[in-house]
């Protein structure tokens, strides 16, 4: 089961904090939102690095 499309898609240009599903949790910022994925950049806890990932890793979601 993978997150909706259409549910993340608001979350584009914004900053999200993301729970995968193998138990990894970060804040992002989403420049695309595709059918099957996002990326954009991710904190890694000094730097912003810029990364994808598939709709069917993420557990849960929220936009600030």
């Amino acid at each position: 089961m993978a997150v909706d499309p259409g549910s993340i898609a608001a979350c584009r240009f914004r900053y999200v904090y993301i729970w995968q599903r193998n138990g990894d949790e970060y804040w992002a910022y989403l420049t695309f939102v595709g059918r099957n994925s996002v990326a954009g950049f991710r904190w890694i806890g000094f730097t912003w690095v810029y990364f994808g990932l598939d709709l069917r890793f993420i557990d849960q979601f929220v936009c600030t």
